[in-house]
Order: structure tokens, then C-alpha cells, then sequence
């Protein structure tokens, strides 16, 4: 697969996971630089959290 089509592809599937579970990171998208880098960017303190608690939730399964 092209790495720029990777790179999006992989950001949509992380923004569908987050939406999933509740959680939205206005900044999420895509470097274009090489190799393509995924921007997390800034939350707030309740997005932190609920990242936080879906992560802790899934190493206990």
C-alpha cells in the first residue's frame, strides 16, 4: 500500500475507533512529511481521561 494512503487510512480508522468509544481529538489528521507521521495534537483534561480509562479498559481484557 503507498504510504500516503496508508497514513490516511490508518487516521480514519483511529478517528472511527475513537468515535467508538465516545472520544474526539479535533486535532487528529495527518503529517505529509516522509515518512507521513499521525498528529495526535492537543486535548483537553476530559479527553485525556477518557483516552485514558478506553486504554486501561482494554489491557484488562
Amino acid at each position: 500500500m503507498d504510504l500516503d494512503l496508508e497514513a490516511q487510512t490508518t487516521v480514519e480508522e483511529l478517528r472511527a475507533a475513537l468515535t467508538a468509544h465516545g472520544i474526539t481529538l479535533p486535532s487528529l489528521g495527518r503529517d505529509f512529511g516522509t515518512p507521513p507521521l499521525v498528529i495526535l495534537g492537543n486535548c483537553n483534561l476530559a479527553t485525556a481521561r477518557a483516552l485514558t480509562a478506553v486504554l486501561r479498559k482494554a489491557t484488562d481484557r
